[in-house]
């Protein structure tokens, strides 16, 4: 299981509690982020080369990756490099190719509504109290839930987690459309598009990348949001289940 962020940390307690019976999962910390040094460089070369040598760590000679957010990217170029090693993909809720960011601002601001005033005073503070820390992650990731309220509890644990948002692997570990078209069209293993009907990241750019990769399958999770086993973990874990078991 690949985090996104960028630069943010593994926070899977809850979906890995749904996938490990009968199957071996792991996490970890991206270089950089989370408890990993944050000292060490970032880059999408260097992500990829990380999870080859834990693939070696953790002896397995093929295994099945899955992505979230911003980790899908990598989960994808890990495919492409590695194809003799992956089994199959999982791509969850990333963001596609195109222009999704117009969209994404939109949906974010409508459900936001009168919060986006509190969430630009506090983007202003050049140095925020651990309060409005906490607060500004809070109101950064709401939008991000398809039931802002049934989702407080996990987002308010997430935005008080004591580990630093690493800004520089931010910006670093990102990828271009051209680079996805690119390692969509060398995947040869199948790649499962998953995606949650409530994300505010727009399904028609997932469906386009989707539609560059040779043996893609989409799937959808009705009412979930950006992270949508929070919403809806039986679906989201049956449709990664089914990940799992095409690449036995």
């Amino acid at each position: 299981m690949i985090h996104g962020g960028p630069g943010l940390w593994s926070d899977f307690e809850d979906l890995v509690a749904l996938l490990s019976e009968g199957s071996v999962v792991h996490t970890y910390d991206q270089r950089g982020c989370g408890r990993s040094d944050p000292s060490d460089e970032q880059s999408m070369q260097h992500s990829v080369a990380d999870l080859e040598a834990l693939r070696e760590h953790w002896g397995h000679d093929r295994w099945v990756v899955v992505g979230h957010s911003a980790g899908a990217s990598i989960a994808l170029a890990y495919a492409a490099q590695h194809p003799e090693r992956t089994a199959a993909v999982g791509y969850l809720d990333g963001t596609g190719i195109g222009d999704w960011r117009s969209a994404h601002r939109a949906e974010r601001a409508r459900r936001l509504g009168d919060l986006a005033a509190r969430l630009e005073q506090l983007d202003g503070i050049p140095d925020r109290s651990w309060e409005q820390e906490v607060e500004w992650r809070d109101l950064q990731w709401l939008p991000d839930d398809a039931d802002p309220v049934a989702g407080r509890e996990r987002r308010r644990h997430l935005a008080a987690t004591d580990l630093a948002i690493n800004l520089v692997a931010n910006r670093q570990i990102r990828a271009s459309d051209a680079d996805l078209i690119a390692w969509a069209a060398a995947t040869t293993c199948p790649v499962f598009f998953i995606h949650g009907s409530a994300d505010p990241r727009p399904v028609p750019n997932v469906l386009a990348l989707a539609a560059k990769t040779a043996h893609a399958r989409k799937r959808v999770v009705e009412g979930g949001g950006h992270s949508p086993w929070v919403e809806q973990p039986g679906q989201t874990a049956e449709l990664l289940h089914e990940v799992v078991q095409a690449g036995r």
